[in-house]
């Protein structure tokens, strides 16, 4: 950021501390109407009588397929020198809460499909603002652990989805989950509305930002030149692939297999992965500024060591009889595995030009959750149902099984990126 722009950012009404807490509350309410479904998804599936691969279709596919392809068009709209961002995420809020709470009405397969599409839309327009808007006003050096502060909203969305979605559906039913998760979002975004400035609005950060937005093909062109992002989408990809294909069907494992109730579920496993998450997540942000001040590569240490140490672990929690063991097990690969988002993202805003920062992120967006959040729990979803005739009830614990061995893959490419980070930060400045 120039000078004039640092001044003039300092001087907004909303500081960057303001600013980060609400985007945080913003990307709860985010990840709690995405992933409450999960939870969900077996007594749904009791209630609609629906298969495997139509859960992996409604918790991953119908959402991703629309998210990712609608976050590039309005990404471009978010990088515009006179897109008031805060307005963007304010609408943005206001569709995919709407939509969430109108899953609760769904009667059949489609229409709940449809209403999945809808949070999609909704979601789309909020985290490529928040980056953009974020990175303006953090420093380079403390940009990981304000983008890892922002995505603290993944775990504890995941934690409330799973609490709220779980002890709801067992006092209440599933409808009535998706309800109090989805209406009272649409109240928070005339918050935010009312709360947020976007400061490069302001007639002061129009004159020190005269620069016209470039084109789609330009911003593209700069992203592409990087090999470092190029690695950094493949590894979140493969890194969103299991994750979300893991959160998925890890509820169903132990509904399954440990015959827990959704309501058992969502507050042990959502309680212990919540946490495990929040300090991977806070932990990966805090090691990539303070190890990454010596050496850029470092950025992506933790997260590369962390998922082959998760390897291990895992597979022994999707293979103990007792479910306690089971639960206290698992807590650490979650927590190794979340320590790559806020490293990854602020390395994707250091490796573009300022002008292409919410492209950046839409793109790793649409690597992460076409491949990750859209593939990840409908391929999970149809191995099940494949292996079913030979393994029967355990078909969930042996795709676990291999889903903990393919942690290899994401961890070989963040480590690749590393190796181009200290020319191409250094680069960009």
């Amino acid at each position: 950021m120039s000078e004039p722009a640092k001044a003039e950012t300092s001087k907004s009404p909303n500081s960057l501390r303001l600013t980060l807490w609400v985007l945080l509350i913003v990307y709860i309410f985010n990840f709690l109407d995405r992933q409450i479904v999960n939870i969900l998804a077996e007594p749904i599936s009791r209630d609609l009588g629906l298969s495997d691969t139509q859960i992996g279709l409604m918790t991953g596919i119908a959402f991703a397929a629309f998210y990712t392809f609608l976050g590039i068009p309005i990404a471009r709209y978010a990088d515009r020198p006179k897109t008031n961002r805060v307005g963007l995420i304010s609408i943005s809020l206001v569709v995919w809460s709407g939509m969430t709470a109108l899953c609760g009405m769904a009667q059949n397969f489609v229409q709940l499909l449809l209403a999945r599409i809808g949070v999609g839309v909704g979601e789309a327009g909020c985290t490529p603002a928040a980056h953009s808007l974020i990175a303006d006003l953090a420093p380079p050096e403390k940009r990981a652990s304000a983008i890892s502060f922002y995505s603290l909203g993944i775990p504890i969305g995941s934690l409330l989805g799973m609490l709220i979605g779980g002890l709801v559906a067992d006092a209440y039913g599933w409808r009535a989950a998706f309800l109090v998760a989805g209406l009272p979002g649409i109240a928070l975004a005339l918050v935010v509305f009312l709360v947020l400035r976007d400061p490069r609005i302001s007639a002061q950060m129009q004159a020190v930002q005269p620069k016209p937005a470039i084109s789609t093909a330009e911003a593209f062109k700069e992203i592409l030149a990087s090999r470092a992002f190029i690695m950094l989408a493949i590894g979140g990809a493969m890194a969103a692939f299991l994750s979300y294909g893991k959160a998925t069907w890890t509820t169903i494992f132990f509904q399954r297999t440990h015959e827990l109730s959704p309501g058992e579920v969502g507050f042990w496993f959502g309680i212990g992965g919540g946490i495990a998450g929040i300090i991977g997540t806070w932990a990966g942000g805090w090691f990539a500024d303070k190890y990454g001040k010596e050496n850029r590569r470092h950025v992506l240490t933790a997260p590369a060591v962390g998922m082959l140490i998760a390897i291990p672990i895992a597979i022994s929690a999707y293979w103990v009889e007792n479910w306690w063991y089971a639960l206290i097990l698992i807590m650490t690969p979650t927590f190794l595995n979340s320590m790559y988002v806020g490293p990854a993202y602020s390395c994707a805003q250091g490796l573009v030009p300022l002008r292409a920062r919410a492209m950046a992120s839409a793109v790793l967006l649409f690597a992460q959750n076409l491949i990750g959040l859209g593939l990840g729990p409908l391929f999970f979803g149809m191995l099940s149902d494949g292996i079913k005739p030979i393994a029967g009830d355990d078909s969930v614990r042996w795709v676990l099984y291999g889903a903990a061995l393919l942690g290899v893959i994401p961890a070989f490419f963040f480590w690749r990126a590393s190796l181009h980070l200290n020319r191409e930060l250094d680069q960009k400045g």
